[in-house]
């Protein structure tokens, strides 16, 4: 059986990288490309690096028939699925990958973001999207809600931990460094090659990164009480890729036997050996993550050293990963592609 799919906001980053994963699967075909700004061009004229597709050329979504569409992938920036995705058909199974769903509470949204929720109704039916731990609610859910990309890294180091009782929940540190292209696609001054280049810096510090919501209320429905987390990003002069450094209180060993438990069998979780850690250029382009556990020089102290992809696994992996199971394939469908390296 053939799935068509539709996708919302093609012409940014997670927009074309959903493309090039939905290009080698075996079920789905790309039906409806929808991009507003750039509506009437071709994704070859977008996206050079795609012209070997056979793909419909980008219009409005108001232009799109939504009756043959079997899934809808919304790639649309903050703030502008929730109303887009209210006005959908009913029966259509969507994947957001904006934050407009991530959060349960729209007190919290609004707290975060600024705004008031604008698709209420839609927001109680909405599964998080972190496939591992959400699984069989995905396969049910008409909506779900893809995880932000840093908050998907800390909580494939930690979710283990702090169910497991493994680690003191009032001493965590969540170090991260990612690269450029998860600030997405527009034009900002920061992003210019001259004012990134040859340098790194630390961004939302002092605890006003988003992605501390979702750790807030992930972190916390796992424990059973409130954990308020310590996290600083970092943006690095590289396009892809993100490394989460992890500091806590507990024992090395029983915290790497734990995760190795808890990710076996998992398709894209891949434990290393105790003591060896991984690097972004092992998983780059790739919707595998590599996780890595040291003791530290201090006893009672361990290390968790978490890599991924941002556009892959981080986002547009994990979109078609939970599309696999809300629509009965196999969940690694479309998704084994190796790493490239170098």
């Amino acid at each position: 059986m053939t799935h068509n799919i539709a996708i919302l906001g093609a012409s940014g980053y997670t927009g074309a990288e959903l493309v090039r994963l939905i290009a080698t699967h075996p079920s789905m075909r790309i039906a409806a490309l929808a991009a507003n700004s750039k509506a009437g061009q071709s994704m070859a004229e977008v996206f050079p690096h795609l012209r070997h597709l056979d793909l419909p050329d980008l219009v409005t979504i108001d232009q799109i028939d939504f009756s043959g569409i079997d899934l809808c992938f919304c790639a649309l920036p903050h703030a502008t699925s929730q109303e887009v995705i209210a006005g959908l058909p009913k029966d259509l199974k969507i994947v957001d990958l904006s934050a407009d769903f991530r959060l349960r509470d729209p007190a919290v949204y609004e707290k975060w973001y600024g705004n008031r929720h604008a698709a209420l109704e839609c927001q109680s039916e909405a599964v998080y999207g972190l496939t591992e731990f959400y699984r069989e609610q995905i396969r049910a859910a008409r909506l779900v809600a893809g995880t932000g990309c840093n908050a998907a890294t800390g909580q494939y180091a930690l979710r283990p931990l702090i169910a497991g009782g493994l680690i003191d929940l009032d001493d965590i540190i969540i170090d991260l460094k990612t690269g450029v292209s998860g600030a997405g696609r527009s034009l900002k001054e920061n992003l210019l090659h001259a004012e990134l280049s040859e340098g790194t810096h630390a961004y939302g510090v002092g605890g006003t990164h988003r992605h501390l919501a979702e750790f807030d209320q992930e972190f916390s429905a796992v424990a059973g009480r409130p954990v308020r987390v310590q996290f600083t990003p970092h943006l690095l002069p590289a396009n892809r890729g993100i490394l989460a450094t992890v500091y806590v209180k507990g024992e090395a060993p029983e915290i790497h036997a734990a995760l190795l438990a808890a990710y076996e069998g998992e398709p894209f979780l891949q434990v290393l050996p105790f003591g060896k850690v991984p690097s972004t250029r092992h998983i780059r382009g790739s919707n595998f993550c590599h996780i890595g556990v040291s003791g530290d020089r201090v006893p009672g102290r361990a290390i968790v050293v978490v890599v991924l992809d941002n556009l892959t696994k981080g986002s547009s992996g994990q979109a078609l990963q939970n599309a696999n199971l809300m629509l009965g394939e196999d969940e690694a469908a479309g998704l084994m592609l190796a790493p490239v390296f170098p």
